[in-house]
């Protein structure tokens, strides 16, 4: 099989000012835990719980932020998004390990948002990459955003993507990888 790796999948989108973003969940460029693989999607050990993240305050006029987690490695021309919650206050800068799971979202803030990922429920789904097709990137992105995003019930993770085009004000990424 040929193997297809998008270089940066951010290249797409504005420049933006960087924050700072560190996760006690993984370093980056180090391996996934189990904590953050997909049982759901048939992992043995999964446990598809959100990672710890925490990113530097973003820039004046944050009015809240995004965080997400995207395999731009993912079989299919589109990548795969395993998180995306929006709408979190100005005021939070870290979010701890499990706040969002596969069946819970009530360790997000209030007023946090989590929308529909790629495996179709509103929750944080943990990595499953086809097994042989190599490692995946797993990037876990912060977005200062300059307003709070109105999102439909139904809203997507490509959706939250699309309204940071013009609404981020910074953004952060570290990376974990993993394969089968």
């Amino acid at each position: 099989m040929t193997e297809f790796r998008v270089p940066d999948p951010y290249a797409a989108l504005p420049q933006l000012p960087a924050l700072t973003v560190t996760s006690e969940s993984f370093a980056d460029g180090a391996a996934l835990a189990a904590g953050q693989l997909g049982g759901t999607m048939g992992v043995e050990g999964g446990l598809d719980r959100s990672p710890q993240v925490s990113w530097s305050a973003g820039p004046e006029g944050t009015k809240s932020y995004v965080v997400t987690v995207f395999d731009p490695d993912a079989p299919t021309a589109s990548g795969f998004w395993h998180w995306s919650v929006a709408n979190i206050p100005a005021d939070v800068t870290s979010l701890p390990e499990g706040a969002c799971t596969a069946a819970d979202t009530s360790g997000l803030p209030d007023g946090a948002v989590v929308v529909r990922n790629d495996a179709g429920f509103k929750g944080f789904v943990g990595a499953a990459p086809p097994a042989g097709h190599g490692p995946h990137r797993y990037i876990l992105a912060v977005h200062a955003v300059g307003d709070v995003i109105e999102l439909g019930d139904d809203a997507s993770c490509a959706f939250v993507g699309f309204n940071l085009f013009g609404q981020g004000l910074a953004r952060g990424t570290t990376t974990a990888l993993f394969e089968q």
